[in-house]
């Protein structure tokens, strides 16, 4: 299916998960195609603004960006507020001018580790992009040709170290498989989700898809 307006509705009925906003995350490893899902899933919500994970983090801290997603924009929005926070310029290396991005009925976050223990609390649903590592990097590879081949080296490193403590496939709500005709949505078992990791409210809360 590619028409993903039945999941738009049903993301819009979940009670909020931050403040006033139903935050809705898309994971999985970079390549993977969550950037060009969550475009799409909000275009189906009527153009629900999107949080790419890219502009929090930085050459520095691939992914120890919380402490800033946390006090620019979670903590805005749970106080009904829109959220300022500073993209950082890949190719600059640096961060920029502010951005607001608005306390919306529902806002979709995007990014490798968007799923992350730590954000899950805040989480109204949780998608994970249902691609391999090593197909979707080799897709990341190809996407950003060979100039980039030294970051991918270690940022394949740092993902894997991510995931291995802080995994985010086994707490999702749905997993998304891209095929030749659009998405299909299933929903996930969490049978496999370890028991020393953190389930909040939110995992009750999900419908099926």
């Amino acid at each position: 299916m590619d028409d993903l307006t039945a999941v738009a509705a049903r993301l819009r009925d979940l009670p909020p998960s931050c403040g006033p906003v139903r935050l809705i995350a898309v994971d999985g490893h970079a390549g993977s195609g969550k950037s060009t899902f969550a475009a799409r899933l909000a275009t189906a919500l009527g153009g629900a603004p999107v949080l790419r994970l890219d502009d929090v983090a930085s050459h520095e801290e691939l992914f120890a960006w919380l402490p800033r997603l946390t006090a620019q924009v979670i903590e805005a929005f749970s106080r009904g507020e829109a959220a300022r926070y500073t993209p950082y310029d890949w190719t600059l290396r640096r961060f920029t001018a502010p951005r607001v991005l608005p306390a919306a009925p529902v806002v979709v976050v995007e990014g490798v580790g968007a799923g992350r223990r730590a954000l899950r609390p805040y989480l109204a649903g949780l998608f994970w992009m249902e691609r391999g590592a090593e197909e979707s990097w080799e897709r990341g590879r190809r996407r950003d040709g060979a100039a980039q081949s030294a970051f991918w080296d270690g940022w394949t490193v740092a993902e894997t170290r991510h995931f291995a403590t802080d995994p985010t496939r086994p707490f999702s709500d749905a997993l998304v498989h891209e095929g030749h005709e659009g998405y299909v949505i299933r929903p996930a078992s969490r049978a496999t989700a370890r028991q020393d990791q953190t389930i909040t409210h939110r995992d009750r809360l999900m419908p099926p898809y």
